[in-house]
């Protein structure tokens, strides 16, 4: 008969045998890529010493090709929970030294019992991916196991923060889980993620093309739009996952933390107010402006290669989390189209439904013409942004710097879509258009039979200038609700946000909404 203390040491013996994984050899094979293990990967990403592991003994149960004869404690995927900064989170990481990390019925119950406990705590989930996909083994219960994971996903969404790290290859079905989180995370040059990968689309398209050009985190991260970020070592990845949890609440029905703020309320920024170009065709940099207003300048952006001429990331107002949505002038003069409008609606979001505020910078010259735009449905993606702010409850500050024309207008979170505080600089343009638009319209026939019809353009369009390329007539109506120096800026929104924390609106009843899509 066995002693206690010889099952004790059995115990021991397993527990190291399972955080082997698929052993040495492969560990070594992994490190060679320059990628971390799973147990690794959660030892950077969480608080030392907090990860409390589950299922380490699970292994697979399939008897299909031969597989039985091979199997591993943990079974391709290492699951448990720990704390970010003291904060509870759920975290998942694909094992690739075992089976590559490919899915089988057993890994996806482990994944799903992580976010069946995440979400019955109100704590975010985090999934670490690098896998070579659904397990062939298995047929239909891997796929089965993909679906109640995206089954999860869905029912989390909007509910607990979920964050994917894509450290290695996600393809085929896999790649659904992390398009239905919030956030996605690509390594460069060791992660990618397609549907079909380059062999496949060789034999149906005729196209030549790697896995880097197909998928990879620049493609990702600059034309599809899929990943939000996208950084050079896992290190940094697993670094920015905890910064990004630093503005997010647990869940939906709490509050963001509140950090401590050193940077003074009150602190006037006199560089804003000569930062507007005298010609309103030249343009400037938003993220001066953001920068000089935030807590201590610093500004965590998201979709940075994405869609530029809109700027959208996390900042803090004393201390306050905020959700920042900016033009930027310096890119297509900051004009509305199909992506910037998909990215900005996405962002706008996903910080309704975290209780995060909302400020919104605008200089929008309104939406980008043409049959590009046009076909590509600029109507129903613009629709995406206006829909965003229209049914947003969490408090909103929009600061008007220069242009806000047309349609445009209307979209970047105005009084009429329920802004709750809605400022203007003084060289602020409210209008339906600019200036020499609007006269070709008004005066066109008069300009084409004047005997100086250069000089009638320009006095007609310093009349428009004069009556509408200015805050007041807004303020007029009441649609502004201040004009507001700009190197007060920051005070003043401060001063919103304060005032606007006990803010409460709600929607209309109903099963949900039906969104533009």
């Amino acid at each position: 008969m066995s002693k206690p203390l010889d099952k004790v040491r059995h115990l021991t013996e397993m527990r190291e045998k399972a955080r082997q994984g698929g052993g040495d050899k492969r560990i070594d094979a992994q490190h060679q890529k320059g990628k971390y293990t799973a147990r690794e990967r959660i030892a950077i990403l969480l608080d030392e010493g907090s990860f409390e592991e589950f299922d380490m003994f699970v292994q697979h149960r399939c008897t299909n090709f031969g597989i039985e004869k091979e199997s591993y404690l943990g079974d391709g995927v290492v699951t448990g929970y720990g704390t970010i900064d003291g904060r509870l989170v759920y975290v998942y990481a694909q094992d690739f030294t075992i089976f590559g990390g490919s899915l089988s019925e057993t890994l996806a119950l482990k994944i799903c019992k992580v976010m069946d406990q995440a979400m019955k705590m109100g704590a975010p989930v985090i999934g670490i991916n690098d896998s070579g996909g659904a397990r062939i083994q298995e047929g239909v219960n891997a796929l089965a196991g993909y679906a109640e994971i995206f089954q999860r996903n869905i029912l989390a969404s909007g509910v607990i923060p979920q964050i994917s790290g894509i450290f290695g290859p996600c393809a085929g079905g896999a790649v659904y889980s992390p398009a239905l989180t919030d956030f996605n995370i690509m390594t460069k040059g060791t992660s990618y993620m397609f549907l079909t990968g380059p062999k496949v689309v060789k034999a149906v398209t005729g196209e030549d093309v790697n896995q880097e050009q197909l998928g990879g985190a620049s493609v990702h991260s600059t034309k599809s739009g899929v990943a939000h970020f996208a950084v050079d070592t896992e290190e940094e990845g697993l670094q920015l996952i905890r910064r990004l949890l630093s503005f997010l609440p647990q869940n939906n029905l709490e509050e963001a933390p509140l950090a401590a703020c050193s940077d003074p309320v009150d602190r006037l920024e006199d560089a804003l107010n000569e930062i507007i170009p005298d010609s309103p065709n030249k343009p400037y940099d938003m993220y001066e402006v953001i920068g000089a207003i935030v807590d201590n300048g610093a500004f965590l952006e998201v979709h940075k290669d994405y869609a530029p001429n809109i700027i959208v990331g996390f900042a803090r107002f004393n201390g306050i989390s905020v959700g920042i949505v900016a033009n930027q002038p310096k890119h297509l003069a900051g004009v509305l189209d199909i992506k910037s409008s998909i990215k900005a609606a996405r962002f706008v979001r996903f910080c309704d439904a975290f209780n995060i505020p909302l400020v919104t910078l605008v200089d929008v010259p309104g939406f980008l013409p043409g049959t590009q735009q046009e076909y590509g449905a600029i109507i129903l993606n613009g629709a995406k942004l206006l829909y965003a702010y229209g049914e947003a409850t969490v408090p909103k500050v929009t600061v008007t710097l220069r242009k806000s024309y047309g349609g445009a207008y209307c979209v970047m979170s105005s009084k009429h879509l329920r802004g709750d505080i809605n400022y203007a600089w003084p060289t602020a343009e409210i209008a339906v258009m600019g200036a020499s638009g609007a006269i070709e319209v008004l005066y066109n026939k008069e300009i084409r039979e004047a005997a100086d019809p250069k000089g009638l353009a320009a006095e007609k369009e310093a009349e428009y200038t004069e009556a509408f390329a200015n805050p007041y007539n807004a303020a007029r109506f009441g649609y502004i609700d201040d004009v507001i120096e700009p190197r007060n800026t920051r005070f003043r929104i401060i001063r919103a946000l304060q005032q606007l924390s006990t803010k409460k609106l709600s929607n209309p009843a109903k099963k949900h909404d039906n969104l533009p899509l």
